[in-house]
């Protein structure tokens, strides 16, 4: 089977609870995943609306705070829904390990979406670590 999504992970020294405080408010996505979208508007009552490059499409987000996952799900086919899965989870030490699993698209390069991988979950973990560093 050709493998269809790519998957990485992260340390940080965050404890789950406030990794998953950033993931819990869509309107953040642009400071740490600007390749998914350049802004996010609306609530979680209402249903919120990504725009990326011009063009706008409805963002429906799934958390659990239990099991430590937040996915963010759009149309990509009538009927049917994809996007991005994070897991995070207690790291054994202290702090957590996030988890993303991002789609490949049709034709896409999954060296190029390995590379936005990573450096997403680089910049969501400075997002964790910039109120320590006073920036």
């Amino acid at each position: 089977m050709t493998a269809r999504t790519e998957t990485q992970s992260i340390d940080a020294d965050a404890q789950p609870d406030a990794v998953l405080s950033i993931l819990a408010d869509p309107s953040r996505i642009p400071s740490w995943a600007p390749a998914f979208a350049d802004m996010i508007t609306g609530d979680a009552n209402q249903g919120w609306v990504a725009v990326k490059d011009g063009k706008t499409f409805r963002l429906r987000v799934v958390m659990s705070q239990a099991s430590g996952t937040v996915d963010y799900l759009r149309e990509i086919a009538p009927g049917r829904e994809g996007g991005a899965y994070v897991r995070v989870l207690p790291h054994p030490a202290s702090g957590s390990v996030i988890v993303m699993t991002l789609p490949l698209a049709p034709g896409g390069d999954r060296t190029i979406l390995a590379a936005t991988l990573k450096e997403e979950l680089v910049r969501l973990v400075g997002l964790l670590d910039a109120p320590k560093a006073g920036r």
